[in-house]
């Protein structure tokens, strides 16, 4: 966990990796924070997790409120949507909405089948599509064993055989021809592998960002494995993602203040 002991590793990609979205670095120099890093839908939807599991409340009521109350971010069309219905239900979507926002359940679940179940629980109020559930189900998984102090090599082997993800490409090869991709599966096993090649929390973000894409989501996901495994975030990148936090929102920092005591 960081120094200040507060879960903010998928908040902390997601705010780094904001710039870069839409304007992808390809690189792993690049200052982490700038006028234009903010926090998107990313860290709204990691937090209402992190609400749902501590309310015990339904993940359906929990998105749509902080996604109705947090109107302005980057959502997808599809999530979009679905927080204008009257009824929400799923809509079969393989996006990596699913896999952004369910890393706390790794930090909730007291067995990986405890994890794994909860991440299905999490993702099928919107992602019910196969892809969608594999992708929250990887990620949460992938948390739960860093943080239970497996290894690098057991955390792949285990993700590589259960999820039938291809974890043995290098990130200096996936860069060159990397593109936006939205789905799970074109951008959950690539945060991993951001991950599997880093020597600490920054190096993964480095690394998640320098592949291009959809940055912000893939140093998210990456970003949540990565703290679980080195237990510590720098101290000047807690700083500057609590003061980005708490410059538009309290109510969100507290929670995540509260989450983490828990956890």
């Amino acid at each position: 966990m960081s120094e200040s002991k507060l879960i903010l590793g998928a908040i902390a990609g997601d705010i780094i990796g904001s710039p870069y979205e839409f304007n992808n670095i390809k690189s792993v120099d690049f200052e982490l924070f700038s006028p234009e890093s903010y926090f998107t839908d990313d860290s709204v939807l990691t937090i209402a997790t992190m609400y749902a599991i501590m309310r015990q409340k339904s993940y359906t009521q929990v998105y749509h409120d902080f996604g109705v109350y947090y109107y302005e971010k980057d959502y997808g069309k599809g999530f979009r949507g679905w927080l204008l219905a009257k009824n929400p239900k799923p809509y079969n979507s393989y996006g990596n909405g699913s896999a952004m926002r369910v890393s706390p359940v790794g930090w909730y679940g007291n067995t990986l089948d405890a994890a794994l179940a909860e991440a299905r629980k999490s993702a099928e109020v919107t992602h019910n599509h196969p892809e969608g559930i594999k992708g929250a189900q990887a990620v949460a998984a992938a948390v739960y064993m860093a943080r239970m102090g497996k290894t690098k090599d057991e955390i792949k082997r285990y993700i590589a055989d259960t999820f039938q993800y291809n974890l043995d490409r290098k990130i200096d090869d996936i860069r060159p021809d990397y593109t936006f991709d939205g789905s799970c599966q074109g951008s959950v096993p690539e945060a991993i592998i951001a991950f599997l090649e880093s020597a600490d929390f920054e190096s993964a973000i480095r690394l998640a960002v320098s592949i291009g894409g959809d940055s912000d989501t893939i140093a998210c996901i990456a970003g949540g494995i990565a703290e679980a495994f080195y237990q510590t975030i720098p101290e000047y990148i807690v700083e500057k993602v609590t003061a980005i936090l708490s410059e538009e929102s309290d109510d969100l920092l507290e929670i995540v203040e509260e989450f983490s005591a828990k956890s």
